[in-house]
């Protein structure tokens, strides 16, 4: 003999079913938001990194090798040879700056590829209680 179930059992089931899919869709909403979140930290961090990278190599250059063209002197009192010096580190410079950026570019493709979750953070701080706080011998 088959299980009959009440007509207001057979609403709450299907109530419970609706409210079940609901929640797990929920859950899969966030987890993909979090995986967007977390591939787009990275990248911004990533990001950040090649820029330091390229900045602080143009830094470096600059303060060993800007004497060759007077970087500490008044534009117009430089002579002709380190105008010429400037303008080829200018040239470097923009090209440096470039094949950077093509290659963060690059990385932002690459990214695409990925799911990335980042970990959460869990921190336990011990807690410890006084045994002393209710003994009036002190």
């Amino acid at each position: 003999m088959p299980l009959r179930l009440e007509e207001g059992a057979v609403d709450k089931m299907e109530e419970y079913n609706d409210f079940l899919k609901k929640s797990l869709d929920l859950k899969a909403a966030r987890e993909s938001r979090h995986k967007d979140v977390s591939r787009d930290k990275l990248f911004k961090t990533a990001k950040k990194k090649i820029q330091t990278t390229m900045i602080g190599a143009l830094s470096t250059m600059e303060e060993h090798f800007g004497f060759l063209w007077g970087m500490d002197i008044p534009e117009d009192e430089r002579a002709e040879e380190q105008r010429k010096i400037q303008e080829l580190y200018e040239d470097a410079r923009a090209k440096i700056l470039d094949r950077g950026n093509t290659q963060i570019r690059n990385l932002e493709l690459e990214f695409v590829n990925y799911d990335i979750t980042r970990k959460q953070y869990l921190i336990s701080l011990p807690v410890v209680t006084d045994t002393n706080k209710g003994d009036s011998n002190e």
